[in-house]
């Protein structure tokens, strides 16, 4: 993951996007990130789970793009791992209230594939659906995956 987010931040820096992240406290990655200069958008205290979950997540963009200065974001969001460990079901709500006001510029979500494979395959679909790309990352190496919907009769005609 350091070597993706060292990338990452090459890539940032190239096209002056404002770079940020929220992360759970004392999150591997938080040390990485704030050495290369990305804006921790965590609000404390940390309470994205339960009711107020939602509330706390819009807080959180809230506090990202008022410091972004209208600049395109590229945004990691470990918050949202987080709530997928303890509950799938959250993290998706939290993904559809996200979808409907996107920000302008790039939103990663790395979620780990232990939460993904524990999840309903509906559910798993939908959050797929849902993103613009999907990346499987495994190592330093990173895998781009497609997901189309197909009908049996193109299977066959394939």
């Amino acid at each position: 993951m350091n070597n993706f987010l060292k990338s990452l931040d090459r890539m940032a820096n190239e096209n002056e996007w404002f770079k940020s992240f929220a992360a759970p406290p004392k999150h591997h990655t938080e040390k990485v990130l704030s050495k290369l200069n990305w804006f921790n958008g965590t609000v404390k205290p940390y309470k994205p789970h339960g009711v107020g979950g939602s509330k706390y997540c819009g807080q959180v963009i809230g506090n990202i793009l008022k410091k972004s200065d209208k600049k395109p974001l590229c945004c990691v969001d470990f918050v949202i791992t987080d709530v997928a460990q303890n509950s799938f079901d959250h993290a998706m709500e939290l993904e559809k209230t996200y979808d409907e006001s996107r920000l302008p510029g790039l939103m990663f979500c790395p979620y780990k594939a232990s939460d993904l494979m524990n999840s309903d395959i509906t559910d798993m679909i939908e959050l797929f659906l849902m993103h613009d790309r999907i990346f499987l990352v495994k190592n330093d190496d990173i895998y781009k995956l497609h997901i189309t919907k197909e009908s049996i009769h193109k299977i066959f005609l394939n």
